[in-house]
């Protein structure tokens, strides 16, 4: 099996997929501070009501962001000790790109870059930006967590409860080209920018006093 884990956003989800990328069962719900309490729970608790165990897991698949800091150094940090501790291929998967495979017919994702700014990726563009909550007024067709939604006035958006399945189908098609993954040490989510409160870094050698 396939383990999927998506949690650039306050709407989290988890997975359970065949080799192929195959739905076997999935998991969403959302969660404002409690991402490192409940998302190991939830995913164990997934595999389980399967009938499946953690030494089936063959692949783990992860969103990447851009998003929540906190929700994707949870979400990594899992699939990282999944994949170290089972000895199986681990796979980053851009969230938002994620979000739109899950539902074909919106035009837009969404995640939050802040009080008053987004993530936006639109379907077909190369990668995200980021734009202002205003800029966002009236926008239809869109995937945002609930959250978002409601603070950004988007009332037709859709919540990214079936993210974690897209990331492990996403996963599974890049498996078939390429079994052996991502370098586990070496992956990181992707941030566009850094968290508030952390200014430029600064460039050459600290010295530490």
């Amino acid at each position: 099996m396939i383990l999927g884990i998506e949690s650039a956003s306050t709407d989290l989800s988890v997975a359970v997929a065949g080799p192929d990328g195959a739905p076997l069962g999935s998991a969403a719900w959302s969660s404002d501070r409690r991402q490192a309490h409940e998302l190991l729970p939830r995913l164990l608790e997934l595999i389980d009501g399967a009938g499946l165990a953690l030494g089936d897991c063959r692949a783990i698949a992860v969103g990447l962001g851009p998003g929540s800091f906190t929700g994707l150094r949870v979400g990594l940090s899992i699939a990282k000790g999944i994949a170290f501790s089972v000895g199986v291929p681990i796979i980053g998967i851009p969230s938002l790109e994620a979000w739109l495979a899950a539902e074909p017919e919106r035009a837009v994702a969404l995640t939050r870059a802040g009080a008053a700014e987004a993530y936006m990726l639109e379907r077909d563009a190369a990668a995200p930006i980021v734009v202002a909550a205003a800029a966002l007024s009236g926008l239809g067709s869109a995937i945002a967590a609930r959250e978002l939604a409601a603070a950004f006035e988007l009332p037709d958006a859709m919540p990214p409860d079936r993210a974690a399945l897209a990331v492990a189908r996403l996963a599974a098609a890049r498996l078939a080209d390429d079994p052996t993954g991502d370098d586990l040490e070496r992956l990181e989510p992707t941030y566009l920018r850094g968290p508030r409160g952390i200014g430029v870094a600064t460039v050459g050698a600290i010295e530490w006093r």
